[in-house]
């Protein structure tokens, strides 16, 4: 069985791309920085503490012989050294899209696959990074694209596959990741823990 650890409608769209069949358990951590992380290990940690807490709920009621497998994910933005979450507000996301305004950012999503079963669960960590253009904005743009709504569950206060995709000129790296899941990624790990010998994936 394979849980997305994750309540992005974004994330289910595409995890569902890979065509495996999957449940969605919305994860309950808190989503804080700590002193000294770069957006690597923000995102990394995070989509490992969603994982985690996910499949500890779920093994509990899991048949042991059979394959557990559960994926978390976390997405942040990094700009001029700065991390850039999912803004507070109105005015939060305004500063972000200033910030991202005319410059080449960072989106960086972290996945963490934990596998178990009838074998102690095995946990792989990985991330994808992807630079992202943004045109000039001016502040009528700005203030009319928050007024849409669409920036306010964003890492970066914009979505790529929504209005804000008429701004992006140029990326380098996974589309995918920068909508909130590196889908080429998140196969790999998928499929090497198929392959894993010594993997409880075995017992399908």
């Amino acid at each position: 069985m394979l849980i997305l650890a994750s309540a992005s409608p974004r994330r289910c769209e595409l995890l569902a791309l890979a065509g495996r069949p999957f449940e969605v358990h919305a994860p309950a951590i808190e989503e804080n920085r700590q002193p000294g992380e770069d957006g690597i290990s923000l995102a990394t940690r995070l989509a490992r503490e969603k994982a985690e807490s996910v499949f500890a709920l779920r093994r509990a009621a899991h048949d042991p012989s059979q394959p557990l497998l559960v994926l978390g994910a976390d997405t942040v933005v990094v700009c001029e050294g700065k991390i850039l979450g999912k803004p507070a507000d109105a005015a939060d996301a305004a500063r972000m899209l200033r910030l991202l305004a005319g410059r080449t950012h960072q989106v960086i999503t972290g996945v963490c696959l934990v596998a178990g079963g009838a074998l102690p669960a095995a946990v792989e960590i990985a991330a994808s990074v992807t630079q992202v253009t943004v045109q000039s904005l001016s502040a009528e743009e700005i203030a009319a694209y928050i007024d849409t709504g669409e920036p306010m569950d964003k890492a970066g206060a914009y979505a790529i596959q929504g209005r804000a995709g008429r701004w992006v000129p140029r990326i380098q790296g996974c589309y995918f990741n920068v909508v909130g899941l590196p889908l080429s990624l998140v196969c790999d790990l998928l499929e090497g823990a198929e392959r894993r010998p010594v993997s409880p994936l075995q017992t399908c």
